[in-house]
């Protein structure tokens, strides 16, 4: 399957806030993220993405590894997406240590989630912040199959709008790119 997402950046986002939540009742979430790669960064060069999320919610605390695979979709990034809840994150973290893998970087990302319906499909909206990031921005993804990326992008951008949300306020910046930017 593939995450057909776009990301924006949102220069009102209160205002999204509010047209979000007429949607669906937001989640707010905090997630830390950790990253991993081959010590000689092969994960990065084949962009290619090896993640541990532990998400803290409101009454809640899970764990997530993900892998995602190489962007199929170059304009909006999407990548197929591998995903399983894992029931110890100090676990999981020592067993991609154990396979050789090293900690790449880590980082906060404060969210306000809301599922939703739009246009026939199970859609997720992000309002996200990372502390280290300026700025306010907006994911929005469906999960889909290879063949219905274009047509679940189109969707997406559609909702975009509706959010008063621009092709000219969409970007590719990577939070992991952009967090190291500030680092140095």
């Amino acid at each position: 399957m593939i995450e057909a997402e776009l990301k924006a950046r949102v220069h009102a986002p209160e205002t999204v806030m509010r047209q979000l939540d007429k949607r669906a009742e937001a989640r707010i979430e905090i997630y830390q993220d950790a990253y991993y790669d081959e010590p000689d960064g092969a994960l990065e060069k084949r962009d290619q993405e090896l993640r541990v999320r532990t998400v803290h919610g409101r009454d809640s605390v899970r764990t997530v590894l993900t892998f995602k695979d190489a962007t199929v979709d170059e304009a909006s990034g999407s990548k197929p997406e591998h995903e399983t809840r894992v029931e110890d994150s100090h676990e999981a973290h020592a067993i991609l240590q154990g396979l050789g893998y090293v900690p790449a970087i880590a980082f906060e990302k404060r969210c306000r989630n809301y599922d939703f319906e739009a246009r026939g499909r199970q859609m997720l909206a992000t309002l996200v912040r990372v502390p280290e990031v300026d700025g306010t921005f907006l994911e929005v993804e469906t999960i889909v199959d290879e063949d219905d990326v274009a047509a679940a992008l189109d969707d997406i951008r559609a909702v975009l709008a509706e959010l008063g949300i621009g092709p000219e306020d969409l970007t590719r910046e990577l939070y992991t790119d952009a967090v190291r930017a500030q680092r140095r």
